[in-house]
């Protein structure tokens, strides 16, 4: 096992630390997520833990040359098997742990769904000035909900994967094995917190939970904690990065689900309801619970060796 330097380490956390607050400053001396522009930066902030490896690798060195994309679980995809199936078991336990995270904050009362009439997403659609501007009738509520749906796990693999791709290869891909050598769960709860505290930038601006305080802070950190353990998880148990993107991809595909099935006339609130807040917190604690006690992050393979070449 290749062993991280601290510096190495610190350097990449200030380095996607401090550029995320780059790519973030036009919001804070703009209209905040209402700035022109801020969808468009919103991604490349995605990709600020990218830029730090890339920096960290070429500058520090901490990882031979060749040996840096299979450190980061990119390449060989040997056993192609195994990363493939953890792979398509991520994209859709992904979308798992949102639909009962949904189902545990109803059941707590925290949220009114409307399965039927989705009422919650036609008013919506009612006070979208769009919609109102163009005059013309919508399609059922049900048909478009389940447009939707059906969408999700397209969206999982391929745009949301590739915005994802930017957080994973920092957090996941190099992070998570950098801190491994101090423990698998001190590596999976560290990253996770920072990942969470990374988010800051646009998080007290309103993003996400609609608290431009340290309580969105906090709640996102909770957040990413939860969600870092079976992301991190995922990139043990496959040695590979790629589960991790593609489960990232399907979170984000699907995190706006409680906002198509919830009832009109009630305001739900997302640091209780969404997959990030409160509920989703307990869904993950119950799978990672589950995988301790069947003894699945004991089993952390590496991706194999390159093919030797032919003399």
């Amino acid at each position: 096992m290749i062993r991280i330097r601290p510096l190495a380490t610190i350097a990449y956390v200030v380095l996607a630390v401090g550029l995320a607050w780059l790519v973030a400053l036009p919001l804070w001396l703009g209209d905040g997520l209402a700035t022109p522009g801020a969808g468009l930066l919103l991604p490349v902030m995605m990709y600020t833990p990218a830029a730090a490896v890339l920096i960290v690798m070429l500058a520090l060195r901490p990882v031979p040359q060749g040996q840096r994309l299979r450190f980061l679980g990119m390449w060989p995809l040997r056993p192609a098997k195994r990363v493939i199936w953890t792979s398509v078991i991520a994209v859709f336990g992904a979308f798992a742990v949102v639909i009962l995270s949904l189902a545990v904050a109803s059941l707590c009362g925290w949220i009114t769904l409307d399965l039927v009439g989705f009422s919650g997403y036609g008013q919506i659609l009612q006070a979208n000035p769009a919609v109102a501007a163009s005059g013309q009738a919508l399609p059922p509520l049900g048909v478009l909900v389940l447009g939707q749906l059906i969408m999700m796990p397209f969206a999982a693999i391929t745009v949301n994967a590739l915005a994802a791709f930017g957080e994973e290869l920092g957090w996941r891909g190099f992070l998570v094995p950098a801190l491994r050598q101090y423990g698998t769960w001190t590596a999976l709860l560290v990253s996770g917190a920072i990942w969470g505290l990374w988010h800051a930038p646009v998080i007290l601006l309103g993003y996400n939970f609609g608290r431009a305080d340290l309580t969105g802070v906090l709640l996102m950190t909770g957040g990413c904690i939860a969600w870092g353990v079976l992301l991190g998880f995922l990139r043990l148990r496959s040695g590979s990065i790629w589960p991790a993107v593609f489960a990232h991809g399907a979170m984000n595909a699907s995190m706006g689900l409680p906002m198509l099935l919830f009832a009109a006339g009630t305001q739900p609130d997302p640091a209780l309801t969404i997959a990030l807040g409160v509920s989703g917190w307990i869904v993950c604690a119950v799978v990672a619970v589950i995988l301790l006690l069947t003894g699945q992050f004991r089993r952390q393979p590496a991706l194999a060796q390159p093919r030797p070449t032919a003399a």
